[in-house]
């Protein structure tokens, strides 16, 4: 991971080395005892699992079973929107893949309908096959326009809209996985046809997978209570169950419980953290935290004033957690990485800080450079590696190359969240803003600006759907 400009520029004027920023007042977390007061029931988890396991053996029948193209493609879409796709990944594959093997061979794809055919591009290109738009020439005019009789297909222009990744509401694959298994839930329970084995294997398995998030919840709130940070730091966001549901979201499946868990603590420390450089500390702090954090040594505690002592500690616990972990799990190769990113996040931190306090406004491009490392993702994706089995030294070499894949997902998030950020931050006036950056450096409008990063948002997702359908060891 390249290092992001964080040569702090002493030319500036005469910076405020011990002034405190303006702070930011938070609302306390909506959570309250919510999950600290849960209490587990082994026997329940127990005969959801013992049902969900015959279900399984059914429902694995139906996959197995032989059918229509449509049907079958319909049925594999059922189970995966339901939340199922996880529990029958190899036979979907197989299915799916020998779908692409025949296709081209198919003689009756020029009969398959608009739904149909789009159906099968989207889900084959969900699962890495390379299919050409050239399939949906059939139903275009010689003017290169899709044909005005399928305006009253609807249910075909659906699927083509899910299919081009432009939903009428929610592209499937950038929503996520539990929360959209929960809507098609709701929404298949009402629909005629629908397959009653599978809706009650999905319900099964939906309350069996949030009565672990509980647990999870639950171990990981009496640590953050116990830790007490939030009545040490008084100026810290309270956003540990936020941080658990980017977890979750980052993987559902019930074997990455460590991942989760993981992430609802990694968070938590970059927020204590993003908030004291731009919530509290003076420049000189800053600085000097910045400093002792390089060098990663208890030692220096002393050093530093007494709330950041309390941050300090709580940051080389959590690495000192992390490295006996990695040690069981027989990844101790991924310790300095760890902690290397880390110390490249408090920089980028630290450089931000700077631009604030001594109202430098950097140029769009510093910004954006920096923005990519405060994004954190280096930080996350080094912090889940003891729970990812199939992750080696190699995994970690490929992540440092800044492959495209990674890029683009890290601008994924700061194009999203610069463009939701700008009348937050922006607020006071001072705060430079990426959109900030951009109308100053090109004489942009401030709805220019807006559009431009919407715009930007959109080819990086473009970029990350093709490296995840062309890259294969992008897989966990």
């Amino acid at each position: 991971m390249a290092a992001a400009t964080n040569v702090i520029d002493d030319t500036l004027p005469s910076l405020p080395k011990d002034v405190r920023p303006p702070i930011t007042s938070y609302s306390p977390s909506m959570w309250g005892d919510t999950f600290t007061s849960f209490s587990s029931d082994d026997k329940v988890q127990e005969e959801y699992a013992q049902a969900i396991k015959e279900l399984k053996e059914e429902a694995r029948r139906m996959v197995l079973a032989e059918g229509s193209k449509a049907d079958k493609l319909i049925l594999i879409d059922t189970i995966e929107r339901l939340g199922l796709g996880y529990q029958f990944e190899q036979e979907i594959e197989d299915q799916l893949r020998e779908n692409f093997k025949f296709q081209s061979e198919d003689k009756d794809q020029n009969d398959c309908d608009l739904f149909t055919t789009a159906l099968q591009f989207r889900l084959l290109r969900q699962h890495r096959c390379f299919v050409s738009c050239d399939v949906f020439n059939k139903f275009k005019g010689e003017d290169n326009k899709f044909e005005e009789t399928l305006s009253s297909d609807a249910k075909g222009l659906l699927s083509l809209y899910e299919a081009a990744n432009r939903a009428l509401e929610q592209p499937l694959h950038r929503g996520v996985p539990r929360v959209e298994a929960r809507y098609y839930i709701s929404f298949y329970e009402m629909d005629e046809s629908k397959n009653k084995i599978l809706l009650k294997l999905a319900k099964l398995d939906f309350n069996y997978l949030q009565n672990l998030y509980k647990k999870e919840l639950h171990d990981l709130s009496r640590w953050w209570k116990e830790l007490d940070l939030i009545s040490k730091l008084p100026y810290v966001r309270d956003r540990m169950v936020e941080s658990y549901f980017w977890g979750m979201a980052f993987h559902f499946q019930p074997q990455y419980s460590y991942v989760r868990i993981a992430i609802g603590k990694i968070l938590p420390m970059l927020t204590v953290m993003d908030d004291t450089y731009d919530n509290y500390a003076t420049l000189e702090e800053a600085d000097l935290f910045t400093e002792i954090l390089e060098r990663w040594d208890i030692n220096e505690i002393d050093r530093l004033p007494d709330y950041m002592k309390i941050i300090y500690r709580f940051i080389l616990n959590l690495y000192e957690d992390y490295e006996i972990e990695a040690t069981k799990q027989g990844k101790l190769f991924a310790v300095p990485y760890a902690k290397r990113t880390l110390k490249q996040v408090a920089k980028a931190y630290n450089q931000h800080m700077h631009w604030f306090m001594g109202g430098q406004m950097p140029t769009y491009e510093e910004y954006i450079v920096n923005t990519v490392v405060t994004s954190c993702i280096y930080v996350i994706l080094l912090g889940i590696i003891p729970g990812i089995k199939s992750a080696s030294k190699e995994t970690i070499d490929w992540l440092m190359t800044e492959p495209k894949a990674l890029v683009a997902s890290t601008r994924v998030c700061r194009y999203a969240d610069d463009v939701g950020s700008d009348e937050r931050e922006g607020k006071g006036g001072t705060m430079p803003t990426a959109v900030d950056c951009y109308v100053k450096q090109y004489g942009a409008s401030k709805e220019e600006a807006v559009d431009k990063f919407n715009e930007l948002f959109e080819d990086a997702w473009k970029d990350l759907n093709t490296e995840w359908s062309t890259k294969t060891h992008l897989r966990t």
